[in-house]
């Protein structure tokens, strides 16, 4: 749910909107479940899959596969000569990026030789991207988070300037033209390349998508399209990966078969509406009637002669624009410097867990197929459980619980046999489960814990930690090319540190959204009992003070 609340109430465009009058009321009248709203939830959802497997295709596309030292090509009797050392075992390849020659170990200088066994061909073996180059792996992985760091900042202003429904079409063109052109890539540098505008596309995509949702999906259904829609639709095409992958074992044509579906998606077009929100943001009132006129059409439903009046448009906007906040007033009382800097730093974390999870199905045990698609499924697990007891539970209960029991399971890896592999993969999911639960919630407590006005400031921060934290993720799955457990026991401890830290986060369930900084509540230092015995002393102080 990486990813969800940032930009409902950011953009001070639509802050001016809702500030002058509240849309949800004048377009009550559409009612609040119908074929309008039907369609846009499961179009826009739908907009959501290609983003599940575009940067997750890399656990496929760049896989390594088995390899050694390519034998040089002899002839004659020197060929014979090779022969017999290798008999003799005067000549063996020791690991594949070395070989011993005559008791020494030298280097492969001819090449290496790939098994073909479960890859005809990947990044890997089309570039040689082992031993010293193995780096560059995770590395284009890296890269392509710093696309979608690159479109966190971006995509928002973007949108606020040019729509909605523009930035979501042009950003999935974006992808799709990237992706093929990586397909016919002549080296990894134009490969990686691409692939960090993949990401600024697909993130730009996602976050269009779903603010175009919440604009024009009425207040009750947001949360359902937040979890239900956008989450699981992401999950969805997660779980399509597997399927491709297992179908298509080069990566070209893969990466082609992932990339040409969202040709689809260009009749969506006369489909998806432009939000009416940002119509009026703009001054543009008649385009949002007559987009209001036509959903009322689709649902059966008289409209009133005049749905934006005048008068409810053009309003003084003296509370907004009396104060301009900055970057700055999240951290300058102690308490927004709190909940600034304890929920940028879980951000970090959990999102190091949830992608190191993620890309470490190919280093789990058994058929990486299988893991993957398993991945997947649990990821869908995840966000439907999140939805069943988010209206019922509270929200610090829905983090802490499953990060700590994450991570405590990630941490008992170590301790399965080699030879029960089965149960080191139960394990990994049951621990993704843990992360992706815990990171749903995340998003709605964070944006619940920072006031209206610096909102979305404070969510774009907790982003920007979050893309920080995917960036260095890929480098957890290739350490365990040196110990297979070392990623699960990394994973394990970032998972337990963050599921700490969420104790200290104020409970928000059933609690009025702040709208100042005075607002703000404190963490959760101690027990509830200090906090009650704290505030009694002060009451008897100021008592006090007064007689």
């Amino acid at each position: 749910m990486k990813r969800l609340l940032k930009l409902t109430s950011s953009t001070p465009a639509v802050q001016r909107v809702m500030a002058s009058l509240d849309y949800d009321e004048v377009t009550a009248f559409l009612g609040e479940w119908g074929p309008y709203q039907l369609s846009i939830f499961i179009l826009l959802s739908l907009s959501i899959v290609p983003n599940g497997y575009s940067g997750m295709a890399m656990v496929f596309l760049a896989d390594t596969p088995d390899f050694h030292c390519r034998s040089p090509h002899l002839n004659g009797s020197a060929a014979n000569a090779s022969q017999a050392e290798v008999e003799s075992g005067a000549r063996d390849t020791t690991s594949g990026c070395e070989q011993r020659v005559n008791g020494s170990s030298e280097p492969c200088v001819s090449g290496w030789e790939y098994s073909t066994e479960r890859y005809h061909n990947t990044v890997v073996t089309e570039w040689d991207l082992v031993c010293g180059d193995a780096w560059k792996v995770p590395f284009t992985l890296s890269i392509f988070f710093v696309g979608v760091l690159s479109g966190s900042f971006i995509s928002g202003e973007l949108s606020d300037r040019f729509g909605r429904k523009t930035v979501l079409f042009a950003t999935m063109a974006t992808q799709l033209v990237c992706s093929l052109l990586q397909v016919v890539s002549v080296s990894w540098e134009m490969f990686a390349i691409f692939f960090c505008l993949t990401g600024f596309g697909q993130n730009s995509n996602y976050m269009a998508a779903f603010v175009l949702g919440s604009e024009l999906l009425g207040k009750n259904l947001r949360l359902a399209f937040s979890v239900l829609g956008v989450c699981v639709f992401y999950a969805v095409g997660y779980a399509l990966l597997p399927l491709f992958a297992y179908y298509l074992r080069s990566w070209r044509i893969l990466l082609t078969a992932l990339s040409l579906p969202a040709l689809l998606y260009i009749p969506l077009w006369w489909f998806i509406p432009e939000s009416p929100r940002w119509l009026l943001s703009k001054g543009r009132v008649q385009e949002a009637e007559d987009i209001i006129r036509a959903a009322a059409r689709k649902n059966g439903i008289t409209p009133p002669e005049v749905i934006f009046k005048d008068s409810e448009l053009i309003k003084s906007e003296s509370k907004s624009s009396g104060v301009s906040y900055t970057y700055m007033d999240l951290i300058r009382t102690p308490k927004m410097r709190s909940v600034t800097l304890l929920n940028s730093v879980v951000w970090f974390t959990i999102t190091i867990s949830y992608f190191g999870l993620c890309l470490s199905t190919p280093n789990m045990n058994g058929d990486p197929y299988l893991n993957c698609l398993f991945s997947a499924l649990t990821e869908v697990a995840a966000y439907v459980l999140t939805w069943l007891l988010i209206n019922v539970v509270p929200r610090r209960a829905l983090i802490t619980g499953p990060l700590l029991s994450g991570g405590l399971v990630l941490l008992l890896i170590p301790a399965v046999p080699p030879d029960y592999g089965s149960v080191t993969v139960a394990l990994a999911m049951v621990g993704k489960l843990g992360v992706t639960a815990a990171f749903s919630v995340l998003y709605i407590s964070t944006a619940e814990q920072f006031p209206t006005v610096v909102r979305g400031m404070g969510m774009g921060i907790c982003s920007m930690c979050s893309k920080i934290g995917s960036t260095i993720s890929p480098f957890f799955p290739y350490f365990g090319h040196y110990d297979q457990v070392l990623p699960y026991i990394l994973m394990g401890v970032l998972t337990l540190i963050a599921g700490l830290l969420s104790i200290l986060m104020p409970e928000t369930r059933g609690i009025p959204l702040p709208e100042a900084i005075s607002q703000v509540q404190s963490l959760n230092w101690c027990c509830g009992w200090c906090r009650n015995r704290r505030r009694t002393e002060k009451t008897h102080e100021g008592l006090t003070t007064k007689m």
